[in-house]
């Protein structure tokens, strides 16, 4: 039984194999994952190899170039499907450099054992195959040793646990090269069973490997879709309160338009972080909005939360720069709330965002005499120019600065408050220069 290729066994191995190429090869062209890509290709590669045995006249003579050929490239996708399995460019990012060369390496071989085929013979290249065997086995069980000791993942243990199971049956049947068929055809089995076996429970392990995955990641989707629906519960809850907030209501407009747009781009986990940043900053905001007036400490608490928020709809990012005088006392001093908020959105949506490359605004509080003395500069376009080429529905936008400018002078009774926005913009160099000093309460 274990004599005859065309047994029901080796039959029924084939036969597997190549189901399970169609079925994953299916898979990928429903969600193009790569994964699904070179493990299918490496299961086609083992059912074409598997089929010498049973082919017969012109197809034997084409076996002749292809036999080592097609285990090489075989590998080369194994090699690539277990480094999208484990994910090596990100946990194993030197070793993955090692696969990269392998891969290469194992594509030169499969051209150039066609060629020696052509030159020398199936026996030069039977030699050839017992000089890198070896080398290849060597390689891939110091990888096995590199991903058990570095990835501690389930999926990568039972990765390896398939793997060294064909190894291990694959290295039975090369000893044929060595002992002759005799040595096995007298204990009633053909050498090849051995890679028969090694290959059908490697690949059902593999497999489950990836049942496990497709099971983790539907978890993992749901468990972020009820974790989305509640965040998008509460915004719903803090709209309807923001509105009674201080805030401007162009920035709350746009960032529900950024979550919207997170949602719609399917981005779950920037989706729940930016409603996570915001539902934070709603709620200071709102503990704070029962009373006139906020500590310069807390204001600027609260204006990190509103940066990190424009950080993430800004496409790049820009620098935040906050520099503080050591010889204030912030928890002491008095200041409307969210008063800085209106100008710093002013420099990244009028200044910054308008600018290419490299964006900074930096943000400096210091005592200047008896006055804390506010400056915020940016490197945008500058404010002449944002007047020029904004139109009058877009210049109501800088509304909020100006009526901060009136909170201030109203909680000092316009005793030495001085605010000033100048374009700062010199040859080459742009930006904007906002000063607002108030007396120290």
């Amino acid at each position: 039984m274990l004599l005859d290729f065309h047994s029901e066994i080796f039959s029924w191995i084939r036969g597997g194999l190549f189901v399970l190429f169609v079925y994953h090869f299916l898979i990928f062209f429903q969600n193009r994952s790569k994964l699904y890509l070179y493990y299918s290709l490496y299961l086609l590669a083992l059912s074409i190899y598997f089929l010498q045995d049973v082919v017969s006249g012109n197809f034997k003579e084409i076996y002749l170039y292809l036999n080592f050929s097609i285990q090489f490239l075989a590998y080369a996708a194994y090699v690539e499907f277990a480094r999208d399995l484990l994910d090596t460019r990100t946990h194993l990012l030197r070793w993955d450099k090692y696969f990269e060369i392998e891969i290469k390496a194992l594509l030169l071989l499969a051209v150039l054992f066609v060629i020696i085929q052509f030159f020398f013979g199936y026996e030069f290249q039977v030699k050839a195959f017992t000089i890198v065997s070896p080398l290849l086995t060597i390689f891939t069980l110091i990888s096995y040793y590199i991903i058990f000791t570095r990835i501690d993942d389930n999926s990568a243990r039972y990765f390896i646990f398939g793997s060294l199971i064909y190894v291990v049956l694959a290295n039975i049947s090369f000893i044929e090269i060595f002992t002759g068929l005799e040595f096995f055809t007298d204990f009633g089995v053909q050498p090849m069973f051995f890679v028969y076996l090694g290959a059908i429970l490697q690949c059902i392990i593999f497999s489950v490997i990836l049942g496990f995955i497709i099971k983790r990641i539907e978890q993992k989707s749901k468990n972020a879709e009820v974790r989305l629906a509640v965040k998008l519960k509460e915004m719903e809850e803090l709209k309807m309160t923001a509105l009674q907030s201080q805030m401007n209501p162009h920035f709350l407009f746009n960032s529900l338009n950024s979550i919207n747009n997170f949602v719609i781009k399917n981005e779950v986990e920037k989706a729940s972080d930016y409603i996570t940043k915001f539902s934070k900053l709603i709620r200071v905001i709102l503990n704070s909005s029962s009373s006139t007036t906020s500590t310069l400490s807390d204001e600027l608490g609260i204006l990190a939360l509103y940066v990190k928020l424009e950080q993430m709809r800004v496409t790049g990012g820009f620098n935040y720069i906050v520099n503080i005088d050591k010889k204030l006392n912030l928890d002491k001093i008095k200041v409307p709330p969210l008063f800085l908020q209106p100008f710093i959105e002013n420099s990244i949506w009028h200044g910054i965002m308008k600018k290419e490359g490299e964006k900074t605004i930096e943000l400096t509080i210091k005592k200047d005499q008896n006055n804390v003395l506010c400056t915020i500069l940016d490197n945008g376009i500058g404010i002449n120019k944002t007047r020029i080429k904004t139109p009058l529905s877009e210049r109501r936008k800088f509304f909020g600065a100006s009526a901060t400018e009136n909170r201030i002078r109203i909680l000092y009774k316009n005793e030495d408050v001085h605010i000033e926005t100048k374009d700062i913009s010199s040859g080459e160099k742009t930006g904007t220069l906002v000063s607002i000093s108030f007396p120290i309460s």
